[in-house]
């Protein structure tokens, strides 16, 4: 989810686990340069995860763990990722970013108010129809993966 602290997240496993990290928006901003585009930086979304999946195919192969720092709110999309990495041997790690809509709703204020280059701006009014986006992956999905890591914001 926006402003959850996937970012924040990604970048201490890199930092803390010697991983690539490969961020979808920062590569679309290298891509748009103009962080407000969003038509454009919607447009090359889905080619840009698709690479990013190919180039961490080909870090795995090598045996060096990535972190992808997609949103991944869909189940669909989690259990694509988890079972292209069981048909080729990889393990796999789900880290959850638990957060309460008005803690995001803050955050998403509070990000508005001192924009960063390396950040594609959100509209507050667009949260509540992306939370509509969002499964929460159950317990059911959870036990499929080597390991899953929920993070709660306090």
């Amino acid at each position: 989810m926006v402003c959850a602290g996937k970012t924040t997240l990604a970048k201490k496993l890199e930092r803390d686990n010697d991983v690539v990290r490969l961020s979808p928006d920062e590569w679309l901003l290298e891509l748009v340069t103009d962080r407000n585009d969003r038509a454009n930086l919607d447009r090359y979304r889905d080619s840009v995860e698709r690479l990013q999946w190919r180039v961490a195919q080909d870090f795995l192969r090598r045996d060096v763990d990535v972190v992808l720092e997609a949103g991944f709110w869909r189940r669909d999309e989690r259990i694509f990722y988890l079972s292209q990495c069981r048909a080729q041997g990889f393990t796999i790690e789900l880290h959850y970013l638990e957060v309460a809509q008005a803690q995001l709703i803050a955050r998403i204020g509070r990000r508005s108010l001192r924009p960063q280059a390396h950040e594609i701006p959100i509209d507050p009014q667009e949260l509540e129809e992306w939370l509509t986006w969002l499964e929460v992956p159950t317990d059911e999905e959870t036990v499929q993966y080597d390991r899953f890591v929920l993070h709660s914001a306090s």
